[in-house]
Parts: C-alpha cells; structure tokens; sequence
C-alpha cells in the first residue's frame, strides 16, 4: 500500500516527547486564509467520511461537513468557475470558424463538423480517468495533468496545416479539459452539504455556461479579425494564466485526502503556498525541540491517526474507467444519466447546426454567427444559479413540512429524504417549456422568420432545457455522494457519447427532413423519455437505499477482511452517513 508520509515520520520522532503541554499553536497569517488549513484534527474521522457526507461523530454529536470558512469556499468555487470555463469555451470558441476552417484545410462542413463529435467523445471518455484520478490521487495533481495536456494540445492546433493533425489534436484538447467537469461537482460535494448544494453547484455550473455565451463572440472576432489560428493561441494564454494562481494558491479539498479539510496533505497535493507554510512551522518546531521550548498543543498522533485511516482505505493506483462505466448499471443512475444526456443532446444540436443554419437563412459571416449564440448563452449562465437557488429553497420548503431541521453546516440524514422528487419537480416544468420552445424554433427557421423570434427562443431554450439538465446533475450528486467526481464523469461519458452522434448527423438531418420537422422530432424524443422522471421518484429512493446497504456490506467485508474493524474504523454502524440512520435511532 502506498504511503507518502516520510519526511513527517522523521519530524514526528523528534517532536513527540515535548508536544504535551498548552501552548499556542501557529496561526495561518489571515492575508494567506485561502491556503490549505492546518486546523486541530476531527479524531473521528474514517474512510467512511472520506467517501460519504458524514451527519456526526461517533458519539453522536453533530459533525460539521467541511472546516473550510464561507469566505474559503467562495475562493475554492471560484478557482473552479474560472478553471471550468476553458471546457465549455474551447468547444464553442470553435463554432465561428468552422466555415473557415471548411475551406483553408480543403474539407467539406460535415467533415468538419466531425471534430465537434471527436472533441465530445473525448469530452465523455477522459473524465473516466480524471474523475476516478481526482477521487483518488485529489483533486490538485488531476487539474495540474490536465492543464498541462490542454496547453500542450494547443500549440500543436495553432501550429498544424492538415485536417489529420486538426482532427486529433481536437481529441487531446479536449481530454486535458473536460475532466474540469466532472471535478467541478467532486469540489462542490466535498465543501458543501445537500441543503445547500443547489447554489454552490449553482455558481458552479453558471461558469461552465458562460462558453456558450462568450465562447463564440470570442471565436468570431479572433476569426474574423487575427485568423483562426489564434484561436488556439488565445485558449493557451487563458489556461496558463489560470494555471499559476492555482499552483500557488488552490488548497486540496477532495474527501479521501483531508478528510473535513482537518487533515493535512502531503506534499503533491499542497498548494505552493501551504507548502512553504509547512515547512516554517517544521523548520520552527526543529528549532523548539533543540532547545526544549514547547510549540503547540495539537496532538501529533491524532493527525497522524487520522491520516492512516485515510491512507489505509486509499489505493494509489493507475485510474480505472470502471469505476465510471459501472455507475451507468445502476438502476437509478443509468436511467437518470440516459435522460440528462438526451436533454444535453437536444440543447447541443442548436449549438451545432447554428452556423450552418444562420449562414444559409441570414448570410452571417463568422463573427456575426458568435454574436448570434449570445443570447442562448445568456440563457445558459443564468439557468443554474436561479435553479440553484430554487433547488435549495425546494429542499428546505420538503424539510420543513417533514419536521426536519436544515442546518446547512451539517449534512443531514437523508435515508427518508424525497432526494429524487424534490430536485425533479424543479426539472420537469422546465424541460417541458423548453421542449415547446423547441418546436416553435423550428418552425421559425422553417419559414425565415425575422432573426429577433430565434434569438429569443434560444434564450429561453437556454434557460429551461439547461435549467432543467443541472437539476438532475445535483441529483446525481446528491445519491452518489461516495465518488462524486467519478458520478459526474459518468454524466459526461453518457451525454457526450449521445451528444457526439447527434451532433454528428444534425446537419444531414436538417436538410433531409427540413428545419421545422428536424426539431420536432429531437423536442418529441425528449418528450418520449421524460416518463423517466416519474420512475426515478417512484422507485429512486427504495434502489438508493439498496445501494447504501450493499456498499455497507461491502465495505464492513472488506474492513473485516484487512482486519480494521475497531472503533473509528469503516464498518461501524453506530456512525451515521447521509442516507443513512444510526443503529438503533430514528431517522428524523
């Protein structure tokens, strides 16, 4: 089993026989509150916590979620917001050129349109490994590969003359990006509770909508104006501009690795800052050794306790795409992923066929065509933080008629919690006032309608059909609290896998069936699968629960086979978990 502890073993040996005593402990210099805290240790904490949101301590008493403060969570989601922009705008950065590109690499548009399915099949696949990485390793070395992948993929691109060269760089482009989703939502689970999950995941995902909304202005105008070369040039200025402050400032936050945020990292997963923090107080705790002064009155042993609990339920190994394919066999989560992924699909296509389309009905240049995609991005941005708040204000109207108490510091017990219909009755109004919009944007085109009545449908298919596809993310989230990195990559490798064939034929089927019916038919296929949602709140709880009891059985075999069952370690009953009752308690 792989430990990394080396170098804090040395300096626990020569601290231990002078550490007893009260003494101030260093304090981290509020000018820096944002690094990676070093705050008194939860003794109780397992890998259990590690891996579900924990709703208190072995002795019962309540257990706050995470220890990082409001004003370090704002910092965490918004060096996710900024880092989870580049996905979203390098593929829609893109859309302006195409016609461009057409016609300097000499290919037709639906061979171009090819790197749009060869970007969102990659876009599926690399967050099977990036999640799976991120629950395992942390989250900081995984966005750090990914960067690096990402900048390297673009100098090739800006650099290439051939449509080979374009078509494969496109793949590897997008597998440094796109794991910024899925480890997008692994933060927001590890800080926040399911009270409030709703508007961190909210301004979380806001972010992840601003590409459609600025990705193609800022195509346009760099294709119309500089070539589409700097494009790529542009994409490899923003992410190392975005990769420095992180390096230096991003704490670690994922559950496996600091647990609460109490347990200190080590080395790879500090940020620099933390890092050099670090090493003062060791430097600063040698130097009061050697002259007997005594320097704080944390107890080394319980840090180290707590990370070996960690340690011992953590496998370094090389990641495992099962881990995400398996999620799609689970009976809720498979039916509830096939149907994000036909919603994703449906408000993609408009994407993809918009160049096309706004050329031929209203003769657009390409910086005319990314100003065009405004007002669906609009739509897009502010869809999950109005949701989000909707969300959160639906869960705790639910809580309140059940005579449950919020407190959104400690994550409640949800094993009789309506998870399923109270984020779904949030989804399913909008999906369907989108799909009427939908229909009602085809028959637009289909007539040539001023440009005024499609920009306006798309704003509001942006704000509903999206709206209603972050609603079902949070409750993606909200059941599979155990890998929520790996939950949300497998929402990418469904809906990226179904976006690619979509998006892959939406021009050939505009001009076979014509514009009108080509989106009726997507608005009724939607509308075929909605049913989907009245299973999930019917029979979602009961396959739920079955899933918590099979991974507590799994986990107390597993503990009993390695023969760490004892007080504190995984397996023990009286220690509740979200969805799940103490022994002997009721659930409130």
């Amino acid at each position: 089993m792989v430990r990394i502890y080396a170098y804090e073993e040395k300096l626990d040996e020569k601290v231990e026989a002078y550490e007893q005593k009260n003494d101030a402990r260093p304090k981290t210099p509020s000018s820096i509150a944002i690094s990676s805290p070093e705050p008194e240790p939860n003794d109780n904490i397992t890998a259990q916590d590690a891996d579900l949101e924990a709703q208190g301590t072995a002795s019962g008493q309540p257990k706050v979620h995470s220890i990082f403060t409001k004003r370090q969570k704002t910092f965490i989601v918004f060096m996710m917001c900024w880092g989870g922009i580049i996905s979203p705008i390098t593929a829609q950065i893109y859309f302006p050129a195409l016609n461009t590109l057409s016609a300097d690499l000499h290919v037709s548009n639906t061979l171009i349109n090819l790197t749009l399915t060869s970007y969102m099949i990659f876009q599926g696949l690399a967050p099977s490994i990036m999640g799976d990485l991120s629950d395992m390793a942390g989250r900081r070395p995984t966005i750090v590969i990914g960067f690096i992948i990402y900048i390297a993929a673009n100098i090739g691109l800006a650099l290439q003359n051939s449509y080979a060269a374009l078509f494969i760089l496109r793949c590897v482009q997008s597998s440094g990006s796109s794991g910024m989703v899925a480890i997008t939502s692994g933060v927001v689970a590890d800080i926040a509770t399911s009270a409030e999950r709703g508007v961190w995941m909210g301004w979380s995902m806001s972010a992840l909508m601003i590409g459609p909304a600025i990705g193609p202005v800022l195509g346009g105008i760099l294709a119309q104006f500089l070539g589409w070369r700097s494009i790529f040039w542009f994409l490899t200025i923003f992410a190392g501009s975005y990769l420095v402050p992180f390096f230096i400032l991003y704490p670690e936050t994922c559950r496996n690795i600091v647990g609460d945020g109490s347990i200190r990292p080590q080395g790879w997963n500090m940020s620099l800052i933390a890092y050099l923090q670090h090493r003062k107080l060791q430097k600063q705790r040698e130097a009061d050794a050697a002259n007997g002064t005594l320097s704080r009155t944390v107890s080394r042993d319980s840090q180290r306790a707590a990370r070996a609990a960690l340690a011992r339920k953590r496998e370094l190994r090389f990641p495992n795409p099962w881990n995400t394919i398996k999620i799609v066999f689970e009976k809720d989560l498979g039916l509830l992923l096939l149907y994000n992924s036909i919603i994703y699909t449906s408000f993609f296509d408009i994407l993809a066929s918009q160049p096309y389309l706004f050329a031929q009905i209203y003769g657009f240049d390409d910086l005319q065509i990314g100003i065009s995609c405004i007002p669906f991005g609009v739509g897009a941005m502010c869809a999950p933080i109005l949701i989000g708040r909707l969300l959160d204000w639906n869960f705790a109207r639910t809580a309140r008629q059940m005579g449950i108490s919020v407190d959104r510091r400690v994550a409640q017990n949800l094993k009789d919690f309506p998870l399923e219909k109270v984020r779904l009755a949030v989804a399913t109004p909008l999906i369907y006032i989108g799909l009427v919009c939908y229909v009602l944007y085809g028959w637009m085109l289909e007539i040539n309608a001023p440009l005024a009545a499609p920009l306006i449908l798309h704003f509001v298919i942006g704000l509903t059909l999206t709206g209603g596809f972050n609603a079902q993310s949070v409750l993606l989230v909200d059941v599979y609290l155990q890998a929520p990195a790996t939950a949300t990559a497998a929402n990418n490798l469904v809906r990226c896998l179904i976006g690619a064939a979509g998006t892959g034929i939406i021009v050939e089927m505009v001009d076979a069936m014509g514009r009108g019916w080509c989106f009726t038919f997507i608005a009724l296929v939607v509308a075929a699968f909605s049913p989907i949602q009245w299973v999930l709140i019917k029979w979602g709880p009961q396959w739920r629960e079955e899933r918590r009891q099979r991974i507590e059985r799994e986990a107390k075999e597993k503990a009993l086979s390695e023969g760490d069952v004892e007080e504190g370690v995984v397996g023990e009953e009286n220690h509740p978990v979200e969805g799940q009752a103490p022994v002997g308690e009721k659930t409130s």
